[in-house]
């Protein structure tokens, strides 16, 4: 799994509405939060997903760009987006490519994909990574806990 001080790998991948999204698009305006989750419509993740909806303004204040991900289609991701009123980009991981590109490991016996938070600085260095598949709130306030860090150390 990528460590603290490791660089994001690149990658090219489609969200939520069937745009292809690069590691490179998303870098360079200030911290980026991607967050790792099982699956669309599931109580953990909806309830992450949901918790970094109800934070995003204070991720925008804090100059971050929030970013989730899963195995889900880009279907099943439009739908999330709109039935709970997400505000950030759902990138369709279909294959696992980019979980395994980030070395996500499995959670919950093996048996489920993992959750994990990684927050990277706007070069794409690792700043800080979350990895709690049973407490999906303690990814939305580490993350923001670190990007708050970031911007008074930038400031």
């Amino acid at each position: 799994m990528l460590q603290p001080g490791e660089t994001m790998p690149a990658f090219t991948v489609e969200d939520q509405a069937g745009d292809e999204v690069s590691s490179d698009s998303l870098l360079g305006g200030g911290p980026l939060v991607i967050f790792f989750y099982p699956a669309d419509n599931t109580p953990g993740c909806t309830a992450q997903a949901c918790g970094f909806r109800d934070q995003h303004e204070d991720f925008l204040d804090a100059g971050a760009r929030v970013v989730g991900v899963s195995g889900d289609s880009v279907e099943s991701h439009a739908a999330f987006v709109q039935e709970r009123r997400l505000p950030y980009t759902l990138l369709a991981d279909e294959g696992n490519h980019l979980r395994k590109s980030f070395g996500v490991p499995r959670g919950l016996l093996g048996l489920a994909p993992g959750r994990v938070t990684f927050v990277f600085d706007d070069a794409g260095v690792v700043r800080a990574v979350t990895n709690s598949s049973l407490n999906p709130l303690k990814h939305v306030h580490e993350a923001l806990n670190v990007v708050r860090e970031l911007k008074a150390a930038s400031s």
